[in-house]
């Protein structure tokens, strides 16, 4: 036989046995897939790399920049200098955003004041009234900084820990590290709120899964009216047939499965499987009447009406439900112009519901392994904008930690006297997710995913986790 045609006959035999070969493994995995449907998602991490101290994560995002400078970082020495020119030293090279290019930068002072609360004598601006009574339970972090200055690069890098598009969110990350308890819900999800004042939009891919398996993206949930679209039956079809369909439609994508090898298509059985199941699930979830009366008057909502109020009592349900990642997004903290009045609505917004949610976890025995994160994408400028605003900043900012293993009652890291730079104690956003990770069991070096010939994580190549504010 001609040399040539006995390699392509080896190679045609090699290509046929790896094809059955996959087939089989194909085959396997679908029926895996259908025997444990009903069964909770399971994770990569059988086995904690570390102690675990918290079981989910509650990830509140104050869309659009909220100012530290009005929350939770005094500076005395700005308010003493408002309306002055801001030294040169302290911006000379720094990445501005729409301030960049004006000839004077204009020292702008905190537009309102601060009081210390409880036995560490947190700081917070005067106007919180319900976030102080679980100030021992906050550990502030005052000293993050990202590494971008507008707002969808700055939320992809809170979100997935690169400013690139495409890669797994954190919620991803967590959900296929570890799974989810939850049977008949999503293992990660997101819920949206807005008051319609300066806002930025929010996209789908910030809660995407990325190259990682489909089944682990975020499901967004709307606070109000349907929360998932046609997720109900139409007319006419009942529970049992619609059971038939998605049993029929599992038949045909394990023949297609023979045919191309595809893994998502076992992932498409499990989330037809989810998605059945969640009609029943998601209704039960969103009505709140079963809720005593005290818990929505401490929350501030009456039901389900899509407020942030509202969602972060959807958070609690969803944590007692198994969810395992719940990001709660609150949109229009984008104050280029009149922060002092925006402030004041966004903090009447969440401070009663923030309060309400890490009490309530609290009395349910909670708290202690539910880590609750509440940061925006960045912080705001020490510089004036507009005479009433602030503009977009990247060096300085803060997050507030509660539970999951977290000290209460303490501060970590601080920005220079202008509240510019976050000077000491420094807190890179990938530090932030690599103590997440720690505090779930896992070490986020160990957490990877090979893709384009490369492994990815996501701390990406740096990260360490903050151990001072681990109890």
């Amino acid at each position: 036989m001609n040399p040539n045609t006995l390699a392509a006959v080896r190679l045609h035999q090699r290509r046929t046995f790896l094809g059955h070969a996959c087939r089989g493994v194909g085959a396997v995995a679908l029926a895996s897939v259908a025997a444990r449907a009903g069964e909770p998602v399971r994770g990569v991490v059988t086995k904690p790399h570390v102690p675990p101290k918290a079981k989910r994560v509650i990830f509140i995002v104050l869309a659009g920049g909220a100012s530290h400078l009005e929350l939770f970082d005094h500076k005395p020495e700005l308010a003493k200098r408002h309306g002055q020119p801001m030294p040169e030293s302290v911006t000379k090279g720094q990445p501005i955003a729409q301030l960049q290019g004006a000839k004077v930068l204009t020292c702008f002072g905190p537009q309102w004041g601060f009081k210390k609360h409880g036995k560490a004598g947190i700081e917070m601006n005067e106007l919180f009234t319900h976030l102080p009574a679980v100030a021992d339970d906050l550990c502030v972090v005052r000293s993050l900084h990202t590494e971008a200055i507008n707002h969808d690069p700055a939320h992809t890098f809170m979100n997935t820990g690169s400013t690139v598009s495409g890669r797994p969110s954190m919620g991803s990350w967590v959900t296929y590290g570890l799974g989810s308890d939850a049977d008949d819900l999503p293992g990660f999800v997101v819920l949206t709120s807005s008051k319609g004042g300066q806002m930025q939009p929010i996209a789908a891919r910030q809660w995407s899964a990325g190259f990682l398996p489909g089944k682990f993206q975020g499901v967004h949930l709307r606070g109000k009216g349907d929360p998932v679209l046609y997720l109900a039956n139409p007319p006419g079809v009942d529970a049992g047939q619609q059971k038939d369909v998605i049993d029929a439609v599992a038949q045909l994508n394990g023949l297609h499965n023979k045919a191309i090898d595809d893994p998502e298509v076992a992932t498409r059985v499990a989330q037809y499987e989810l998605a059945f199941k969640m009609q029943a699930s998601v209704p039960a979830l969103m009505d709140l009447k079963g809720e005593p009366k005290k818990v929505l008057d401490d929350y501030g909502t009456a039901g389900a009406d899509g407020s942030f109020a509202a969602n972060c009592l959807l958070a609690r349900r969803l944590a007692q439900k198994g969810v395992r990642f719940i990001q709660l997004y609150n949109r229009d903290w984008d104050h280029h112009g009149g922060v002092k009045d925006g402030i004041k609505g966004k903090i009447e917004e969440i401070d009663r519901p923030v309060s309400a949610l890490i009490k309530d976890l609290k009395r349910l025995g909670m708290l202690d392994d539910t880590l609750v994160v509440m940061t925006g994408e960045f912080g705001r400028t020490p510089m004036s904008q507009g005479g009433s605003g602030r503009d977009h900043h990247m060096k300085g900012f803060s997050a507030v930690l509660a539970g999951g293993g977290v000290k209460g009652g303490v501060t970590h890291g601080a920005t220079d006297d202008f509240g510019y730079h976050a000077a000491e104690k420094v807190c890179p956003v990938h530090d932030l997710h690599a103590t997440m990770l720690h505090l779930l069991g896992v070490d986020h070096h160990r957490l990877t995913v090979k893709f384009q010939g490369r492994d990815y994580r996501l701390t990406d190549v740096h990260g360490h986790v903050v151990k001072d504010i681990l109890v």
